[in-house]
């Protein structure tokens, strides 16, 4: 369907008002062939309206969208065979219809489907095929609704919320199906409320608020950059920490958090490491419970959005 070369998803200066409010403000964002991309941000960032629009659900009031080399609206019958979409809502309103009859209805309207059976068992489904949807768990419908969306061989999934309403096993299991996706050569973009969903999956994240991209990269490039790792251990009380700074790199902090308790700061590398506990040697110091820490992608949200309860 697309062009070598084509990335899966562009989007530039993207805007999307509902009456004076815009709930996407001139955001861009680029999913290479193949990757995955999460998409991140808190209730009302603009989420969900970014991935309608490049879903063809909705129309942008202005910018350019382009989906496999296609603009979604106007190539919405070329595009449909080639994207697949798991929406917020799940199975939508077949509630009524036993999963394999589902999942056998929507591969007939594919030109060359998964086997619906297999599909079926590889997401854990295989023992309520003939259950009512409307039956089913609200984790089980999740994992239908993924079976639903991957039927018709896509070259793109959207995947919003996949995991919401999961247990930790489905949960688990739906990584590895969307590990498998990618290294089979689909195109994913996913949003989920869940960090380390994220900071496992995705090739690269964009955290958005207020309709904008806040920033973006690879999980490791975030939570690295602007970021100083923490090496916490215990030791004597009263250490004389001026001379340990003294024996670290430049812009390193040492302080002790709790009588005992000690935090260094800075760039943590095997050097510092070293220099840490010839240090600690020299003073007759036993350093326990050394522990290097960095932060997360949480802390990196939680600093980019803030802390506040979003309704």
């Amino acid at each position: 369907m697309s062009a070598p070369g084509t990335a899966a998803v562009e989007v530039r200066d993207l805007v999307k008002a509902y009456g004076s409010r815009r709930a996407v403000d001139g955001l861009s964002l680029t999913v290479e062939r193949g990757a995955v991309l999460a998409l991140l941000g808190p209730n009302g960032a603009g989420k969900t309206t970014t991935i309608e629009v490049c879903e063809g659900f909705r129309r942008a009031d202005s910018g350019s969208v382009r989906v496999l080399g296609l603009d979604p609206i106007t190539d919405a019958a070329a595009l449909r065979p080639a994207v697949g979409v798991m929406l917020q809502d799940g199975v939508g309103g077949y509630t009524g219809a036993r999963a394999i009859e589902l999942l056998r209805l929507f591969a007939s309207y594919a030109a060359h489907p998964h086997d619906p059976e297999t599909l079926l068992a590889s997401v854990g489904l295989a023992d309520v095929a003939a259950t009512p949807v409307k039956r089913l768990s609200g984790g089980q419908q999740q994992r239908l609704s993924l079976a639903l969306a991957l039927v018709a061989r896509p070259e793109l999934v959207f995947l919003d919320e996949p995991t919401a309403g999961m247990d930790p096993q489905a949960r688990r299991a739906t990584w590895d199906f969307i590990r498998k996706l990618r290294a089979d050569g689909v195109s994913v973009v996913l949003t989920t409320h869940f960090l380390d969903e994220a900071e496992q999956l995705a090739d690269t994240v964009v955290v958005i608020d207020a309709g904008r991209v806040v920033a973006a990269g690879s999980p490791a490039e975030l939570t690295r950059a602007g970021a100083e790792g923490q090496i916490r251990f215990r030791a004597t009380p009263g250490l004389r920490l001026v001379s340990l700074i003294a024996a670290m790199p430049d812009g390193t902090t040492a302080l002790e958090e709790e009588s005992g308790r000690y935090l260094v700061s800075g760039d943590v590398t095997p050097q510092l490491l070293a220099t840490l506990t010839a240090w600690c040697a020299g003073q007759g110091v036993l350093a326990e419970n050394l522990a290097v820490e960095r932060r997360t992608l949480e802390d990196v949200f939680l600093e980019l959005t803030g802390r506040d309860l979003r309704t």
